[in-house]
């Protein structure tokens, strides 16, 4: 991608069994997966017209419909893993955060010192907690799986109860 293009965002909603999603594509690759009832998800969306130099289309394009048959086979319980193209827009340290949940396996959780720890900060606790926060790529680069090191359930931009159902179907 050229930075000075202006770029299409393709953008479609998907109905999971947890609430609406709104789905983004740029090129070949998912850009935002996000909740609608977040209120992160117009400042995500903002970031990515912004970052991508790019118009958003509400228009369907091959990886959305790729992404919407892997979602519907995770929340089936038929899918662990996930094989769509990302294209996460963040800071480097958000990316680093971020690719440490992509390491968190299926089933699993994590604490937010244990994912500071791994991306070598230690001390950086609430830096990660804010970077997860902002994650555009839900579900697929799991944040729900990240929580409090008491083993209770924190904030999540889907709601803690769809937190809890993502958890659950992970558990089965």
């Amino acid at each position: 991608m050229k930075k000075n293009d202006i770029h299409t965002i393709n953008l479609q909603y998907y109905h999971s069994p947890c609430g609406e999603l709104v789905l983004a594509s740029v090129g070949e690759e998912l850009c935002l997966c996000d909740w609608t009832n977040n209120p992160c998800a117009e400042r995500n969306m903002r970031r990515l017209v912004s970052s991508l130099n790019a118009e958003l289309k509400i228009e369907t394009s091959p990886v959305l419909s790729e992404t919407q048959r892997q979602l519907n086979g995770y929340f089936a319980g038929n899918r662990k893993t996930f094989c769509v193209p990302l294209h996460p827009v963040g800071t480097d340290f958000r990316l680093r955060v971020w690719n440490a949940l992509l390491n968190i396996p299926y089933g699993a959780t994590r604490s937010y010192k244990q994912i500071a720890t791994s991306i070598g900060h230690p001390d950086a606790v609430r830096a990660v907690a804010c970077a997860i926060g902002a994650n555009g790529i839900s579900i697929l680069i799991p944040c729900h799986r990240v929580i409090g090191s008491n083993r209770s359930l924190t904030g999540y931009a889907g709601g803690l109860e769809a937190k809890r159902m993502l958890l659950e179907i992970e558990a089965r």
